[in-house]
């Protein structure tokens, strides 16, 4: 089969949704997380994980659209998405192998789509 290029926008959307999910989980762990109640307010907490979760539920269909082995390496995109909005979220620093590691990162998911 091959796959279509919905197919590949919606995995890149659903890592690009999925990748917000750990900057609020890191903002939830700046709160005092010792109790139940504390964890249900913890609006971050439960922003993160359901950021992961519709993340997860926008890539089952993508899978419909295309081969397995071609659509799966596109979730690594989520590093990148991840180190780009930590930094303008978080206020983390990037240094040079970081930014290696993205165009490594582009390069393969590149490879393996305009291979397929």
């Amino acid at each position: 089969m091959a796959t279509q290029l919905w197919a590949i926008g919606l995995v890149i959307l659903a890592t690009l949704v999925g990748a917000f999910g750990p900057i609020l989980l890191k903002k939830a762990s700046e709160e005092k997380l010792s109790k139940i109640s504390s964890l249900i307010r913890n609006y971050p907490l439960m922003g993160g994980v359901s950021l992961y979760a519709i993340g997860t539920v926008l890539f089952i269909p993508a899978l419909k659209g295309g081969d397995l082995s071609v659509l799966y390496p596109f979730v690594s995109l989520v590093y990148v998405w991840v180190s780009l909005l930590s930094v303008r979220f978080l206020g983390e620093d990037m240094n040079k192998l970081k930014w290696i590691g993205i165009i490594l990162i582009i390069a393969g998911v590149s490879f393996i789509g305009l291979g397929s």
